[in-house]
Order: structure tokens, then C-alpha cells, then sequence
């Protein structure tokens, strides 16, 4: 597969992944799930903490899942879904922390992710070059 899976079913799972989501604090429910060119989907879900600074976000979780599980390159879309008690609300795009975390994920294989952020009715795609421009990457630490 070298093109972005089927939009529909990306966002499926990150809703799927949304429902799993550990937020007693905030309430805010996130589900993140990272398609890669070989076919493969891998979703994460925010992790809260009392501590609230060591909160994992669900694009975070996915990402070091995939890591884990041998998938550093080749990250083709991330699809972001999110809202307050696990129901989809506004549009949400990954945090700065998150952006930065995917552009490290995505500088592996050298790909420009598609993101699919999602909404109870709305949908917004675009590229991750798009949302964080001019990201700082492994590139910038080679002499």
C-alpha cells in the first residue's frame, strides 16, 4: 500500500481506540490510530495521570506502540478522534508535544502524513508538513 488507507475506516478505529481512553480527570476522551503503508493500523488511547504532566496523549501511546512493534517507517495517516465522556465533539488535532512525536515517527521513513482530524460532523484532513511547519527532526542534528 503506498497511499493513505480508506479515510472511513482510519476513523473508526481511532473511535474505537477513543472508548479506551483512561481520563478520569479531565474527561476528555482521545483515540489515535496511525496506518502504515504496509497495511497495518495502530491506535492509542490518552492515558491520564494524577500527576497530570505525565498524561500520555493517544497519538503518543500509538506511536510507541508501533515502535515497539517494529513499524518506524512508513506512517501514511493518523486519524484523531476526541471529545468530553468518549463522545466526539470538535475537530481535534494533536497537541505540540504530539505533532512533534508523529514529524519524528514520519522523518523515519521520510513520509508526509495525512491527518485525519475528527468531529461528532465535521472532518478535517491535511498533511502533517501542514500542521507543523518547519519541524525541527533528525535532520537537524546531523552536521
Amino acid at each position: 500500500m503506498t497511499e493513505a488507507p480508506d479515510a472511513a475506516a482510519l476513523v473508526v478505529a481511532a473511535r474505537a481506540a477513543m472508548a479506551q481512553a483512561y481520563a478520569p480527570y479531565s474527561g476528555f476522551y482521545v483515540g489515535a490510530a496511525l496506518a502504515f503503508a504496509d497495511g497495518t493500523v495502530i491506535t492509542g488511547s490518552n492515558f491520564e495521570n494524577a500527576s497530570y504532566g505525565l498524561s500520555l496523549c493517544a497519538e503518543t501511546v500509538a506511536a510507541a506502540k508501533a515502535s515497539q512493534q517494529g513499524h518506524r517507517a512508513g506512517l501514511v495517516a493518523v486519524a484523531i478522534a476526541g471529545g468530553p465522556q468518549g463522545v466526539p465533539g470538535a475537530v481535534v488535532t494533536p497537541c505540540g508535544r504530539c505533532r512533534q512525536v508523529l514529524n519524528e515517527l514520519a522523518a523515519l521513513g521520510a513520509t508526509d502524513p495525512l491527518i485525519i482530524a475528527t468531529g461528532a460532523h465535521e472532518t478535517v484532513e491535511m498533511r502533517l508538513s501542514a500542521l507543523l511547519p518547519l519541524a525541527f527532526g533528525p535532520a537537524n542534528l546531523i552536521p
